[in-house]
């Protein structure tokens, strides 16, 4: 199986780090569960729904890139699934310098054949773009994302759909935790 996964909150349990950062900037406004809860729509979606100013942004979006890959911990279990499949490509918005710290730094550069950031170009998700790009280069049987803006572009293509600790109808499949996965896709995928 050919896997397309999206990288914060998918492959990596990003958003505690992401929410303390921004519920530092919002100095009291928010819990750290309120900002979490935000987050996980979109970052932009949270920084507009807290109306943070333009200096506010920017002071969460330098504290962010401070975040020590330590703090990106890979969700229990996904490394077997990195494992098991033929291939792995990533699309994330995340930067390319960043995205392979994090994977440098967990030992997990190595399961992927192509790694898609924001530094390539391609149009925010949902914009199917970069998906097709990577569709047409591997062959994507399975897109895994937590959010319905990871598997948007890939049911714009005809690509099974996984969400990943979220119970979105939209998406083919859902997983609570990667031990599941192989509960689910025993047989495979169906065709």
């Amino acid at each position: 199986m050919n896997i397309l996964w999206d990288f914060d909150g998918t492959l990596f349990d990003t958003y505690p780090a992401y929410s303390k950062r921004l519920h530092d900037v919002l100095v009291g406004k928010a819990s750290q569960e309120e900002a979490y809860t935000q987050l996980k729509i979109s970052a932009s979606h949270a920084l507009n729904f807290f109306d943070l100013s333009n200096e506010e942004r920017k002071t969460y979006d330098d504290l962010t890139k401070q975040i020590s890959p330590d703090e990106m911990v890979p969700f229990n279990g996904v490394e077997a699934v990195l494992k098991s499949a033929n291939k792995n490509v990533i699309m994330t918005h995340k930067d390319q310098k960043s995205a392979l710290e994090i994977l440098d730094f967990h030992g997990f550069t190595d399961y992927f054949t192509e790694i898609v950031t924001i530094d390539h170009g391609f149009p925010r998700k949902p914009d199917p773009a970069s998906y097709q790009y990577l569709h047409e280069r591997h062959h994507i049987d399975l897109a895994i994302g937590d959010r319905e803006l990871d598997i948007i572009p890939a049911k714009k293509l005809g690509i099974a759909t996984c969400l990943f600790q979220n119970d979105s109808q939209l998406a083919d499949y859902h997983l609570e935790n990667y031990h599941d996965f192989f509960r689910v896709f025993k047989n495979g995928l169906p065709r």
